[in-house]
């Protein structure tokens, strides 16, 4: 299985994750209806990860090297996050945002894979390199998720319609979310370690790395000693994910990180 079989894959799963929207709908009113949104997203997700199996597997090395490698792995997350959200706290709408942000990452991947083959450098043919790469997709996956529950939260706001299930679902994810980067900054500087004989060397992409865990840090103890400040904290929040965005993907076009090894397709 190779890339050239990517988009049979991804248009099943397209298809799936498209259909699942109109019996989200009618989550509460038709268990006929719930069943079947459930089975689709499931559905979705698991057909991603089969296709991830089986790259894997072709390529004799975890698809986590690249860009649109990285794509793969967050579109195969969303749906089954927002699975995880529908069956713990019945939140329709936000399982119908995690398979539109899903459906995005396929899409993106259509359109500008960048999935070049590129055989492993060896400074990541170590033990380190898939814990940390996967905890930090499956920590972006579960903020990124937090931030569909912000942005909705500020929209609900404007219209003075301030629902704090909104930021309980985001201390949710975030909680969950936030001690997966953590781990993710402890393994890479294991890795890093291992690598090169030094934990932290304030490469541009560690640097981001820990501005972005600041800055969910911040998050959470606004939580903890204002409780009430909801909009406050969904701000922050909101902008906690820009400075992860720049950590994932707008580090790549940061002239001082032209040199870095974190830089994806090096």
């Amino acid at each position: 299985m190779t890339w050239a079989t990517y988009p049979l894959f991804s248009y099943i799963s397209l298809a799936a994750m498209i259909s699942a929207v109109l019996p989200l709908v009618y989550y509460r009113r038709s268990r006929r209806a719930a069943f079947l949104a459930e089975g689709l997203i499931i559905f979705s997700g698991m057909f991603i990860l089969l296709f991830i199996v089986f790259l894997w597997l072709d390529l004799d090395r975890p698809p986590l090297r690249t860009l649109g490698e990285t794509r793969l792995w967050y579109s195969m997350f969303m749906p089954l996050i927002g699975f995880a959200v529908l069956k713990r706290w019945k939140y329709a709408w936000f399982a119908a945002y995690s398979l539109l942000m899903g459906a995005l990452f396929l899409l993106t991947n259509l359109l500008n894979p960048e999935i070049h083959d590129k055989t492993l450098m060896p400074a990541l043919q170590s033990v380190w390199f898939i814990p940390h790469v996967v905890v930090y997709l499956v920590s972006y996956s579960l903020l990124g998720a937090a931030t569909i529950a912000a942005l909705s939260g500020l929209y609900a706001y404007r219209f003075n319609k301030a629902d704090a299930a909104f930021v309980q679902l985001a201390d949710n994810l975030v909680g969950i979310g936030f001690g997966f980067l953590t781990l993710g900054l402890i393994f890479g500087a294991l890795w890093a370690k291992e690598a090169w004989g030094h934990y932290w060397t304030w490469d541009p992409k560690e640097t981001w790395a820990l501005i972005t865990w600041l800055g969910y840090l911040i998050y959470i103890h606004l939580r903890r000693q204002n409780p009430h400040w909801h909009l406050t904290a969904l701000l922050i929040l909101a902008l906690s994910f820009l400075l992860l965005l720049v950590c994932w993907f707008g580090i790549n076009y940061l002239p001082a990180a032209q040199n870095s090894l974190h830089v994806y397709g090096m």
